[in-house]
């Protein structure tokens, strides 16, 4: 074999082995790139699950703030419905405050003389007492004397016994309110019934009665057959 063919030998092994070596440079660079792809996908992904789960994270933080406003506007709200519900009321049980004291008044006399026999009545159904103590304003001791006969006797009928014996006591109730009195006890009229050994006590005032109407909320007739006493 001449030099010729030896260097054409050696160019044939050169550019098979530069060929091969190509090929392989770009399979290697194929495969880089491949995982390089691969790589950055995982990335990626990995990446956007990061986000999705800051993204939901703070999404449940608003929808836990959200919650909490409602529920400290909707808690605001119903105190404002209640403190308004709380002002009628109280605007209300003073103006019917007032309203009691004209029942009472000098010239509405037969009424309330009619009022205080019927309050009499129920107070002697509630005790069921033979003998029993009343107190009244110093103002209607008068008017009291005047019904208490009547009182004692639509008692006896209603109850089927024999006439009480009542008591007027001589320590009073409070007067009227009036502007000399202002911050001292009153009573707008009314009786309070007691058993003689005062364990038994039925307060059968106008203001008394007034009170639990509003505790209660509920319209109260005043009348003989349907009225309610408050007993402690």
């Amino acid at each position: 074999m001449n030099d010729a063919d030896v260097s054409k030998q050696i160019q044939q092994m050169v550019r098979f082995i530069r060929q091969e070596a190509e090929e392989k440079a770009n399979e290697i660079s194929v495969s880089a790139e491949e995982e390089f792809n691969i790589e950055k996908l995982q990335l990626v992904e990995a990446e956007k699950k990061k986000i999705r789960q800051e993204y939901e994270r703070k999404e449940k933080q608003v929808d836990v703030r959200k919650k909490i406003e409602y529920s400290m506007q909707l808690n605001a709200s119903r105190i404002k419905v209640l403190q308004a519900q709380d002002d009628l009321v109280c605007s209300m049980k003073e103006a019917a405050s007032k309203e009691l004291l004209n029942v009472s008044h000098h010239h509405n006399h037969h009424i309330y003389k009619k009022l205080l026999q019927a309050l009499i009545v129920q107070s002697l159904l509630r005790l069921k007492e033979p003998s029993v103590l009343l107190r009244c304003r110093e103002d209607d001791v008068s008017l009291v004397e005047d019904v208490l006969d009547a009182a004692k006797e639509e008692y006896a009928e209603k109850s089927q016994v024999h006439a009480p014996e009542v008591i007027v006591d001589q320590i009073y109730l409070p007067p009227a309110p009036s502007h000399h009195n202002a911050h001292g006890p009153s009573c707008s009229g009314g009786v309070v019934l007691a058993s003689r050994d005062g364990k038994i006590v039925c307060e059968n005032t106008l203001d008394a009665r007034l009170e639990v109407v509003f505790r209660k909320k509920l319209p109260e007739n005043l009348g003989s057959d349907g009225g309610k006493s408050v007993a402690y």
